[in-house]
């Protein structure tokens, strides 16, 4: 074992703990793929990463370094809120990229860009690998789930961009809040629901604290149906699914974690052909881990 620079940091936020926290491991090279797991599942957080120097494909390419993200009991091929961390982490421990203020990360799904915007880290969405509507089938069982009438489920489409979540549309923030899924129904489904904040029906409405959206994200953990608090691969998905089908504008906000106590925010805008997914990070631990 060696001690290896490490950090928690807190995505999604500009305030420490009202976020997603992450671990990040500074320094993986040499570990094992069962260390890493071991490793995050031991955290007990959604997810930790681990910073590899790129593959010299990746270099020939322009990454500037290589990202492992694992969540409890799997490895992950691309998440936003790790993805944001990891970059925040990487930077503030003196990394530094090729290309300034441009900094390319190589992961599962291959290079993601990322850009600072302002305080922001922002990171170009990664394409959709399944896209269009679910099938019918999957939206009655989602409504069951969700414990809601099937007419409640105003839109629907895969939102699949590496994680496999299904999305769905219902008719307020506030019915988003209200829910209380099924974990014996919705069990080995990935499923991220949105609902608008401001006025139903109006493509460009907000509330009163410019927030457009209240999304929440339901999965399989280990101990059963997780909530996420702030999930920026599904934001990234539902953006390009909201957007591309005319029921979101090209730049909002939306809200998450609101029922876990937190205060997320991530921060969409489309421009041109990409599309970014923005949001702060707070560094609340910085030490070593014995790996």
């Amino acid at each position: 074992m060696h001690q290896r620079p490490f950090k928690q940091v807190d995505v999604f936020t500009a305030t420490a703990y009202r976020g997603n926290p992450l671990a990040v491991v500074l320094d993986g090279t040499g570990l094992s793929t069962e260390t890493m797991q071991h490793f995050t599942n031991w955290t007990n957080l959604s997810e930790a990463t681990f910073v590899l120097p790129p593959t010299p494909e990746g270099r020939a390419a322009g990454a500037d370094y290589r990202v492992r993200i694992f969540c409890p009991g799997r490895e992950l091929p691309f998440a936003g809120h790790p993805t944001l961390g990891t970059c925040h982490a990487w930077l503030q421990a003196g990394g530094r990229p090729q290309v300034a203020g441009r900094v390319v990360q190589e992961c599962g799904v291959g290079l993601v860009t990322l850009r600072q915007d302002g305080e922001r880290l922002a990171f170009a969405a990664p394409p959709l690998i399944k896209s269009g509507p679910l099938a019918e089938d999957d939206v009655a069982l989602i409504a069951r789930g969700l414990g809601v009438a099937r007419s409640d489920i105003l839109h629907h489409a895969w939102c699949d961009n590496g994680p496999n979540w299904r999305g769905v549309m219902l008719r307020s923030a506030e019915q988003v809040l209200a829910l209380r899924p099924d974990a014996s129904i919705l069990s080995k489904l990935d499923v991220g629901v949105v609902g608008p904040r401001g006025k139903v029906g109006v493509v460009d409405s907000t509330d009163a604290d410019g927030i457009a959206f209240e999304v929440r994200a339901f999965f399989p953990g280990n101990n059963g149906l997780a909530e996420d608090p702030v999930t920026g691969s599904l934001n990234a998905a539902l953006a390009q699914w909201l957007i591309g089908a005319g029921l979101a504008p090209a730049r909002y906000v939306a809200a998450q974690g609101t029922c876990l106590g937190r205060a997320g925010r991530v921060h969409v805008e489309q421009d041109g052909d990409t599309l970014w997914i923005g949001g702060s990070s707070v560094t609340c631990m910085t030490g070593q881990v014995l790996l």
